[in-house]
C-alpha cells in the first residue's frame, strides 16, 4: 500500500457516516506504520471496544470499511475466513460491516470471522511449524500473503456490491 496521511484514511471509508469518523480514533502506532510492508491496514478502534477498521486497495483507489465485532468465542477454536488461521475461541469474532448506498441504508450488512485483533496481516508472516517429513517450499509465505490480500479485498468488495448485484 501507499503511504496515507490521517485525512486520507479518513476520507476513504465507503460505508461510514459523519458521526462515525468523527468519533474514529487512528491507531496509537499510526505514524509508524511501515506502508510498504502492508497489503492491507486493519485496526481496532482503541476508544471504542467493539469497532474496527479496514483499508484495502479496491478499484485503483483506496477503501476503507467500518467494522463492527460480536464478541469472540469463549469455547471452541475457530478459524479466521480472511488468514485462514487457527486460533483460540476467543481470539476470533464475527465482523460486520453496513453496506454502501441505498442497502446500507436499509440495514443490509455483511460480515466474517476475522482475528478479533485484525492481525491477520502479521499472522500469515508467522511460520507455522512444519511436521518432521515436512519442506517448506519458497511459495507457500507468498501464497498464504496472496490469498489473505484477496479474501481481504473480497469483503470489501461485498461491503462495497450495489443490491441490484445480489
Amino acid at each position: 500500500m501507499r503511504a496515507l496521511t490521517e485525512a486520507e484514511v479518513r476520507a476513504s471509508f465507503v460505508n461510514a457516516d459523519a458521526d462515525e469518523l468523527r468519533v474514529m480514533e487512528m491507531p496509537h502506532d499510526f505514524v509508524l506504520t511501515d506502508w510498504d510492508y502492508l497489503d492491507f491496514f486493519a485496526w481496532r478502534d482503541p476508544g471504542a471496544g467493539r469497532r474496527g477498521y479496514v483499508l484495502v486497495q479496491h478499484e485503483g483507489r483506496i477503501a476503507g470499511v467500518v467494522l463492527r465485532a460480536s464478541d469472540p468465542g469463549r469455547g471452541r477454536s475457530g478459524m479466521c475466513n480472511i488468514c485462514h488461521t487457527m486460533q483460540p475461541g476467543n481470539q476470533v469474532a464475527l465482523f460486520g460491516a453496513r453496506r454502501v448506498g441505498e442497502a446500507g441504508e436499509r440495514g443490509d450488512s455483511v460480515g466474517t470471522y476475522m482475528c478479533a485483533d485484525l492481525s491477520c496481516h502479521e499472522n500469515v508472516r508467522l511460520a507455522h511449524p512444519l511436521a518432521p517429513n515436512e519442506i517448506r517450499t519458497p511459495g507457500q509465505v507468498d501464497f498464504r500473503l496472496d490469498g489473505t490480500r484477496r479474501r481481504m479485498e473480497a469483503f470489501v468488495a461485498r461491503v462495497w456490491a450495489t443490491a441490484d448485484a445480489d
